[in-house]
């Protein structure tokens, strides 16, 4: 039901919105590149973009998208972190707070009947009866934590990488399908999803070495990305490569993403607004490599400072010339 919901068609359609609220919170990054020179990107843009798209599909009202982001780092650092029992203390009284939020939300029923919420209370099991809350509930927890967190992980890497990129930055307002490109070779490279956790379904043989049933595996799927059997040159950035997308940033088969074709949609629209919106911008001089979300199974950049470009030093007074 969830792969059904995020399909291409509702994806397509929110395409304008999705520019619109990216248009909107670069007015804020503008403004304060303004007045003062420098902005992160990170915090006021490509963090609480995907939370404000998922509010939107979901149907999610009277809450600020701070709080639901706070909340879905919690659940991060819960699930994937590596900290001593006593710090697990404070983000697992955050993850509850989230679950009981969204459990009066669901039990209100006061979701629009075309949002992600009012479809899970439409929806019927094969013996026809509702979903029940518990379900509904655990549907929404993992959308909006893997939707919202993960898809701005995405954007932080792509908006860093295509401002390090000679030249990337100015071709990405008006190259149609260049900012879809970038995202597709990010996602092979960097992608926010670093790894994944399996069980053995039965015994059997993998590399050479012998499994037992049951066996708890870590998957490497960043290096999927980098296989020089699959991608020739893995560690050029090639855009538009012809099998570009046999990588498994979004898993395979039967647990693959379902929201993948949203986060693809949301990271290029994020770009291409980028660069429309703010074309005089750099990554901030001398300012050090940014701090890493660095969980089990996630890593990203956490600051994406950048500051306007220097006046042409021509008589133009143009900047970035």
């Amino acid at each position: 039901m969830v792969t059904r919901f995020f399909n291409a068609q509702r994806v397509q359609a929110a395409v304008p919105m999705i520019d619109a609220v990216a248009d909107e919170l670069l007015d804020g990054a503008r403004g304060q590149l303004e007045s003062t020179g420098g902005c992160d990107l990170f915090p006021s843009f490509a963090q609480v973009l995907p939370c404000r798209v998922l509010m939107e599909l979901l149907g999610v009202q009277g809450i600020a998208p701070a709080t639901l982001i706070r909340w879905s780092d919690a659940a991060l650092e819960l699930f994937w972190g590596r900290n001593p029992l006593q710090r697990q203390l404070e983000p697992a009284a955050l993850v509850a707070d989230f679950h009981q939020w969204l459990t009066g939300t669901v039990r209100s029923g006061t979701a629009p009947a075309e949002s992600f919420i009012g479809a899970l209370a439409r929806h019927r099991l094969p013996d026809g009866r509702p979903l029940d809350v518990e379900t509904a509930v655990a549907a929404c927890f993992f959308v909006l934590i893997a939707g919202q967190s993960t898809t701005g992980q995405l954007i932080a890497t792509v908006l860093r990488r295509a401002l390090a990129e000679p030249g990337m930055w100015a071709r990405l307002a008006g190259e149609e399908g260049l900012a879809e490109a970038w995202v597709e070779e990010i996602l092979r490279r960097e992608p926010p999803v670093t790894t994944w956790r399996r069980v053995t379904a039965q015994a059997t043989r993998l590399g050479g070495v012998r499994l037992p049933a049951r066996a708890p595996l870590l998957l490497m799927l960043m290096g999927s990305g980098s296989d020089p059997e699959i991608f020739p040159e893995p560690e050029r950035m090639c855009l538009r490569r012809p099998n570009v997308r046999h990588h498994l940033a979004f898993g395979a088969g039967r647990h693959r993403c379902p929201g993948a074709s949203l986060a693809r949609t949301e990271a290029a629209v994020a770009l291409r607004a980028a660069a429309r919106g703010l074309p005089h911008i750099q990554p901030a001089t001398g300012a050090p490599e940014p701090p890493m979300l660095d969980l089990l199974s996630f890593r990203a950049p956490l600051r994406l400072v950048v500051e306007r470009m220097p006046l042409c030093s021509s008589s133009c007074g143009h900047q970035g010339c």
